[in-house]
């Protein structure tokens, strides 16, 4: 099973999100945790590279909102660590 960390950006940014785009990150999340094994990511995730910030990507969690993670060391053995970034709207700068 993968894990995770969040950045305070991060929670600080969730915090700010409505209770209706929160149940639709972690909607997405869930798919996003699902598709995690075999590295192939839906693509309505639209999982790609952040441009300018190497080693950092996004993840499309609704039309206007996305959220930046990067792979992290493992906690586990031969899991995946996922640390999130920030997360938002497109307006809200989430993707550094």
């Amino acid at each position: 099973m993968p894990t995770f960390s969040q950045a305070d950006r991060f929670r600080r940014d969730f915090a700010r999100l409505t209770a209706e785009q929160k149940a639709v990150f972690r909607a997405a999340a869930a798919r996003f945790v699902a598709d995690l094994p075999s590295g192939r990511f839906r693509p309505g995730l639209r999982v790609k590279g952040v441009q300018a910030a190497v080693g950092v990507f996004e993840m499309t969690w609704a039309d206007d909102g996305r959220a930046t993670f990067e792979y992290g060391p493992a906690v586990h053995q031969g899991e995946t660590h996922v640390a999130w970034r920030r997360v938002g709207t497109h307006d809200d700068s989430a993707h550094s």
